[in-house]
């Protein structure tokens, strides 16, 4: 057996609150469904999933969108600031 370390990504993400989803929308580039309001639908690569309020909606890696609920989230990322984002470039580009 062998152990694994999650690679750093930055990603993008906003949360959803109940009352953006006009600021979703201009997040994901594209309509999402609010047929069941006040939770939104979105089309992720496995199938459609609820996104309810205080989810995040993360941007993947290959521009794919998902759901994450708040406590996951908090625990897998932390905000990057301008100073952190140029030390990962750096680190990046330098290995």
């Amino acid at each position: 057996m062998a152990k694994y370390r999650k690679k750093p990504v930055v990603i993008e993400a906003i949360q959803f609150n109940g009352e953006n989803q006009s600021d979703v929308a201009e997040f994901m580039g594209e309509m999402i469904r609010t047929n069941f309001f006040p939770d939104i639908l979105i089309e992720t690569l496995e199938g459609t999933m609820k996104a309810n309020i205080g989810d995040y909606i993360i941007k993947g890696v290959k521009g794919e969108f998902y759901p994450c609920k708040p406590d996951i989230f908090e625990a897998t990322y932390e905000k990057v600031n301008d100073e952190n984002k140029s030390r990962i470039k750096r680190r990046k580009y330098n290995d």
